[in-house]
Formats: C-alpha cells, structure tokens, sequence
C-alpha cells in the first residue's frame, strides 16, 4: 500500500497532526500493520517537500505541540491520480511455495508434505479470518473475504499440484538426466 496516498487521502478529508494521521490509518488499513511513528513523520517530511501537504498551525496537547497538516491542491491531483490509476495484478509466476516444492523433489524428500503442511497452515489461516470476520464489521469482513478469496486460490493450486507431482518429479528427473547428472551417466 502507498502510505503517502493513504495519508493524503486521510489528510483530504481534514487537516490533521501526525499522532491523529497514525491513529486513524491504523484504524482504518493498519489492522495487521500499524504505521510506526517514524513512518508517518517520514513521510509527511516528504510530502510537505514536495508540497503535497503544508503546514495548517500548531496545536497544543498533553504533551510537545502538534503541527496541523492539510492537503493542497497539487496533493489533491495527487491523490485524484493514484485513486483512478488500476493496480496492477500480481500474476505470481514464480513463488516461494513451487520453488520449495521443486526443491523437494529434487532432493528426494516428499513433496506432498511440503504440500500438507502448507494446506494446513492456510486452513489454520482462513479459520482465523473467518473468526475476525464474524465478530468484526463490515470492514473486517470487507478485508476478510479478499485475503479469504486469494487463499482459496493458493488452496486450489495446492490441490492441482498434489495431483500433479508424479508427472512434475518425472520432468525434473528427466531434465536432470539430459543434463548431464551423475544419473546420466556424466560428470
């Protein structure tokens, strides 16, 4: 996530200090990742240089003052911009899950337990969502159903690739031997 335009966002709706831009990002986005406070300075540092926020006053509080920041008009561009630009989707063509599951084969161990383990830790992840989801909100369920839906992806690939691992192990032997391993006979 781009946390300059979640905060320009934040910031569009009202001038805010950094401890209330912390406080309401972790509420509204941080439910797993909450900024630290050197994140939000940071990067307010970067947006008033680029002068996408400004100073709007000092506010004085329990503790140091607070500087207030407000959007401009070229944070507004900004933010307007980012908002109609489409993410771009993560085709994961290469991951850590098949490179572990190659590397087992390789190696002689049993791939399908790799395979098992992951299913069960994925399992053990959507129960704990589904559980967030139903005590939570609407936003919680809103968050919920999108990791939900990605791991009911990588559990159907899982379950593709079990099926598949004896035609995958007799690929990899045979490239391995046309490779010139010791199976093939050569150094």
């Amino acid at each position: 996530m781009s946390i300059s335009h979640a905060l320009l966002g934040l910031l569009e709706t009202d001038p805010r200090h950094g401890y209330d831009l912390k406080r309401t990002y972790d509420e509204r986005f941080g439910q797993d990742r909450p900024l630290r406070y050197g994140q939000v300075y940071s990067t307010l540092s970067r947006l008033l240089k680029n002068r996408l926020v400004e100073a709007a006053g000092v506010e004085a509080g329990g503790g140091p003052d607070r500087k207030r920041y407000t959007i401009t008009d070229a944070g507004i561009t900004d933010i307007e911009t980012w908002l109609r630009t489409p993410e771009e989707p993560v085709a994961h063509l290469q991951n850590i899950l098949y490179t572990k599951v190659v590397l087992a084969l390789l190696s002689g161990r049993d791939a399908a337990d790799v395979l098992d383990v992951q299913r069960a830790e994925h399992l053990r992840v959507m129960r704990e969502l589904t559980r967030r989801k139903r005590a939570g909100d609407l936003v919680d369920a809103l968050i919920g159903d999108y990791a939900l839906f990605h791991l009911e992806a990588d559990l159907r690939w899982l379950e593709l690739a079990a099926a598949r691992l004896d035609r995958l192990a007799e690929k990899l032997a045979a490239t391995r031997t046309s490779h010139g391993s010791p199976e093939g006979g050569q150094a």
